[in-house]
């Protein structure tokens, strides 16, 4: 059964997609951009928008009750590919190992002129 998943903490979706859902033991969460959860772009260094790009997906993950140590894959789109050492060290910084799967992409543009946007799976144990 697919449940959805929806916090007021994180971005509302800007088109017709969940922030997550769930399905059994596992919770698929929407790629995130560097919004604030009004809505507003947070725009400024690369490491202040990851920043703001974990911290929506730490309150989504928390509306789900699992936390970033129950990640097990991450799909991370950056429009420039140079900024790549400096994303990973602020995403470094809300991980643990063992590490979840991962992969980067880099891309021409985002949504609404983001540099970076990420989506994770997460399981309840």
């Amino acid at each position: 059964m697919k449940k959805n998943i929806k916090t007021l903490k994180a971005p509302q979706a800007i088109g017709p997609y969940s922030q997550a859902v769930v399905v059994d033991d596992f919770i698929f969460i929407s790629g995130q951009i560097p919004l604030l959860p009004n809505g507003e772009l947070i725009k400024g260094t690369i490491e202040k928008e990851t920043h703001q790009v974990m911290k929506n997906l730490n309150a989504i993950l928390d509306a789900s009750k699992v936390s970033f140590k129950d990640v097990v894959k991450i799909t991370l789109y950056v429009t420039d590919i140079s900024m790549f050492k400096r994303v990973n060290e602020v995403y470094k910084s809300y991980m643990s190992e063992p590490y979840p799967a991962r992969e980067t992409v880099g891309v021409k543009e985002l949504p609404l002129g983001a540099k970076l946007e990420m989506s994770m799976i997460a399981t309840k144990e």
